[in-house]
């Protein structure tokens, strides 16, 4: 299934892009970071256990075991604060 992947402040950076189209079978946004994660270097790196990041579906925040389903957006982000 393709989803469309959106990455934010150092996340972009790091991953050296803000977008991308991804086919994937992962089912929940947990299997989705571990794909990601597979990927090595700085996507290990960044979205390992323990590192500081939110992810949202749809434009509503998820947790790991929501599901996923082909054409659905997911944002990864670091947590922000203003005011």
């Amino acid at each position: 299934m393709k989803l469309k992947l959106l990455y934010f402040a150092r996340l972009k950076d790091a991953f050296g892009r803000d977008a991308e189209t991804l086919d994937s079978e992962a089912a929940t946004v947990a299997a989705l970071l571990a794909e990601l994660r597979a990927r090595g270097g700085a996507w290990a790196e960044e979205l390992a256990e323990g590192r500081v990041f939110r992810v949202a579906v749809n434009q509503e925040l998820a947790a790991p075991q929501a599901a996923l389903a082909a054409g659905d957006e997911v944002a990864i982000f670091p947590p922000v604060t203003g005011g």
